[in-house]
């Protein structure tokens, strides 16, 4: 409500025959004030009636001025532009006795027909005896609280982290939060899980068995609550008081030759290899490139280019982001052109004997 101070004499009556100023007890009160209480039509050249609707050319054309005005649209709802050029939609409305004000939006993101939506629905709240202001607090608190369950956030950290890591490992990732933890934890707010709470469900893990799966589990957990507490939603990483809470990982190494005369006696052996051709040059070209044994008995030929002594590996077979190059000796494009008049019509390097399409099997 505007004021002004200072005694002053009521004005005449303009061209409606209603007083478009009021002076009470040494008060003047503008027809933005008092309008709604006394109807009518008003020609005031200086201020807006309340009571006439505002139009779309009228918001859109509404430029900034030395000082911030208002344009009205009735029912209290106005339009208040500011000098820095912000047009913001509010709401006047009266609760409890008290005046209030309802922000609906800044213009344009929030038009004209969304204001009034916006209004219609502030005042059918006010007939059922609610505050708009009140309601809106309430909803905002109930949508935060959505927002910060461990769900919510570990789906937020796994879609900005998904796009750096390679298809198979995402998946395990998402595979393993959706299967073992987000059932039980994923609906509590994250701000407030215990290291208790995260135990519990680590432990249904380990009781299968799945020492590993627990330990990968927990250190996903861990990462999602640093992403928490990053982004202000969470005070702690509670995973780090659960060292020494699972039992360890078994440390299991494949057998591997490290002295030189063993790794002799293997050459010998490859050498003296009675089973087929395609497993024993299979053998004979593992030592000469050091691939793992998947990616050895997967080989295409499409992947080797014996003229330039090339065998690219594609990315997905490697679980990384780029091939895999790997360079071929003199000794190894020897072993491959021995082997090609046998498999170099089909797919696969080294097929299996039962199924060509199949390679050999890992054993």
């Amino acid at each position: 409500m505007t004021v002004r101070q200072g005694p002053r004499k009521p004005r005449k009556p303009r061209h409606g025959g209603v007083f478009c100023c009021l002076s009470v007890r040494g008060h003047l009160w503008t027809s933005s004030d008092i309008w709604g209480a006394l109807g009518g039509t008003c020609s005031c050249p200086r201020l807006r009636c309340p009571q006439t609707k505002l139009t779309a050319t009228e918001v859109r054309n509404a430029k900034p001025r030395s000082k911030t005005y208002r344009l009205f649209d009735g029912e209290g709802m106005y339009l208040e532009v500011t000098p820095r050029g912000g047009t913001y939609w509010r709401l006047k409305y009266r609760f409890g006795g008290k005046e209030k004000r309802l922000a609906l939006g800044a213009y344009p993101a929030v038009s004209l027909a969304k204001a009034r939506k916006k209004k219609a629905e502030a005042r059918e709240l006010l007939h059922g005896g609610i505050d708009p202001a009140v309601d809106r607090a309430a909803q905002a608190s109930e949508d935060q609280a959505d927002a910060d369950t461990f769900e919510r956030i570990a789906r937020e950290w796994f879609e900005k982290n998904e796009p750096r890591w390679v298809p198979s490992h995402s998946s395990k990732i998402i595979r393993r939060l959706e299967a073992n933890v987000l059932p039980w934890i994923g609906r509590e707010q994250i701000n407030t899980l215990t290291a208790a709470a995260v135990l519990a469900t680590l432990r249904r893990i380990d009781s299968r068995g799945r020492v590993e799966t627990a330990h990968r589990t927990m250190q996903n957990c861990s990462q999602i609550f640093r992403y928490a507490v990053a982004t202000g939603r969470a005070e702690r990483d509670p995973t780090q008081d659960l060292r020494g809470a699972l039992p360890p990982t078994k440390q299991s190494h494949f057998a591997s030759v490290r002295e030189p005369k063993e790794f002799a006696a293997l050459l010998r052996a490859i050498d003296g290899f009675t089973g087929t051709f395609t497993v024993k040059t299979a053998l004979q070209l593992a030592p000469l490139v050091f691939v793992r044994p998947g990616e050895l008995r997967g080989a295409r030929w499409a992947e080797i280019d014996l003229d330039t002594a090339e065998w690219r590996i594609p990315a997905e077979r490697m679980n990384k982001r780029d091939p895999h190059v790997v360079p071929l000796s003199e000794q190894a494009i020897a072993i491959l052109r021995e082997l090609e008049p046998l498999t170099g019509r089909g797919e696969l390097v080294f097929p299996g004997v039962r199924d060509r399409k199949k390679s050999i099997s890992e054993n």
